[in-house]
């Protein structure tokens, strides 16, 4: 039985965010704080990445679990709407891949992070950042 009517249901869902979400701010904020430049949703870099620094040829993702399909075999599957919902999230799943060995393709280093990555474990997330970002300071 669905716990929320429809009109419940869509004003949730209208509710969530495809940019500029929660973790994704929150991680934003900490680079900006230390100092480092970024682009956030750059159209210019295939997959439009959520923050990315060019010069470096750095594309970060934040990417939400539902909506990305962690552990999507083992996780329980939506209950309502049980078709879409599967090829929604096998899809985004797909891209999410095709997208990591463009660029990987171009050169560019794919860093991606689950949202409660960076709910919890925000240093770290910034540590493998700053790593990368010195390597290829190194590298040029």
């Amino acid at each position: 039985m669905e716990k929320f009517s429809k009109e419940q249901r869509s004003k949730i869902m209208r509710a969530i965010r495809s940019t500029n979400t929660k973790d994704e701010v929150r991680l934003a904020k900490a680079l900006w704080s230390l100092g480092y430049r970024y682009r956030k949703n750059n159209k210019t870099v295939f997959g439009k990445p959520d923050l990315t620094f060019k010069q470096l040829k750095i594309a970060i993702f934040v990417d939400s679990e539902f909506f990305h399909g962690k552990d999507w075999e083992d996780r329980k599957k939506p209950q309502t709407n049980t078709e879409f919902w599967q090829k929604k999230i096998e899809r985004n799943i797909q891209r999410d891949v095709e997208v990591t060995n463009y660029l990987e393709s171009q050169n560019w280093k794919v860093i991606r992070f689950w949202s409660h990555e960076i709910e919890k474990k925000l240093e770290d997330c910034i540590d493998i950042i700053q790593q990368e970002i010195a390597l290829r300071k190194k590298q040029n």
